[in-house]
């Protein structure tokens, strides 16, 4: 795919207009919802807090809703977009490597046999799901002859993914009290997030963008094969062991904090690509800003879809990456 800012100076302009965009939508998500409220309120709440019901919503629940929604999706498709280069598979996201089913799986299991109902409690769980399922995948690609390989590890997160969504599935069919306790976090959703929930997960995120940053060189080798990868001297073994470390950082940050919101690790890189090439020192920011762009307008619509009722923003990303996900599937492989 031809990328269409070819230049650094054009690669620049669009990182800005991306950043222009992301405090864009972190201001509609201050703004939009059921309680109505104006420009003017919004910006009231933070210059003049009187303690009315508008700056109280303003400031504890849509300011951290927003701020959430930018780190969680960038989180989640910078994740999508490490997958994709170790893996060389186009539709190769945090949902395909067990991620989510493993955190989703311990949280209906706190729930279920000991009774924990509390969110903060539920990100933990869903950060220790998450890697424990990410670090189950990478063993079960290494074992046996050869080592791993970009089609085990697809399959090892397909079947370590389908092995915990089968058991989460067991068990609530068991216990209508935990369906009824996790269905909305088993949708995704960023609602009631506050912004020490994101700080507590905010340092493993940090240092998955780092890592993420510090192996693009490594990642745009990998775009040309494991043999050719190997015969420029790169450690392929080593460096796809710390490209999927930061995967799990990044996804398991983010579903602890908003639960499995899927298809933004799908469709953002391709994004990405398109607008900047296969450089990842250029893809890493821009599918970073992307993601999050697309998960707080996801947030946005899901608010007015059944309002006054909000709709978890989980289902809007699906409605929105589906048709996308579909697209990239049908052409079998993605040309740099």
């Amino acid at each position: 795919m031809t990328e269409i800012l070819n230049t650094k100076f054009h690669k620049l302009g669009g990182l800005l207009l991306l950043i222009l965009l992301s405090c864009l939508f972190v201001w509609l998500s201050i703004v939009l919802g059921y309680t109505k409220t104006s420009w003017h309120t919004a910006m009231e709440a933070f210059q003049n807090f009187n303690g009315s019901n508008e700056h109280i919503i303003i400031r504890e629940s849509r300011l951290p809703r927003s701020i959430v929604g930018m780190v969680v999706g960038g989180s989640l498709a910078a994740a999508g977009l490490l997958l994709q280069a170790i893996t060389r598979n186009p539709v190769a996201s945090p949902e395909f490597f067990g991620i989510n089913a493993g955190a989703g799986f311990f949280i209906v299991v706190a729930v279920t046999f000991f009774g924990i109902s509390s969110i903060e409690q539920f990100m933990w769980l869903a950060l220790a799901g998450g890697s424990l399922s990410g670090i189950a995948v990478y063993a079960l690609a290494s074992a046996g002859r050869g080592g791993m390989t970009p089609v085990k590890l697809t399959l090892a997160g397909a079947v370590m993914a389908a092995l915990f969504a089968s058991l989460t599935q067991g068990l609530l069919v068991m216990n209508e009290k935990a369906l009824e306790e996790v269905l909305f976090w088993l949708a995704g959703s960023v609602e009631g997030r506050k912004l020490s929930m994101l700080a507590d997960v905010l340092p493993f995120i940090t240092v998955g963008i780092i890592g993420a940053f510090l192996l693009s060189r490594q990642l745009n080798t990998f775009l040309l094969g494991d043999d050719v990868a190997a015969g420029l001297g790169q450690k392929t073994i080593l460096q796809k062991l710390l490209a999927s470390l930061c995967v799990i950082l990044l996804a398991g940050g983010s579903v602890a904090i908003a639960g499995p919101i899927g298809f933004i690790g799908i469709v953002i890189p391709h994004f990405a690509k398109f607008l900047a090439g296969n450089n990842h020192y250029w893809l890493i920011p821009y599918s970073f800003l992307l993601g999050g762009i697309l998960l707080n307008a996801a947030d946005i619509l899901a608010r007015y879809v059944i309002m006054p009722e909000e709709v978890p923003v989980g289902i809007v990303t699906a409605m929105i990456g589906a048709p996308f996900f579909i697209y990239i599937a049908r052409r079998g492989h993605f040309k740099g």
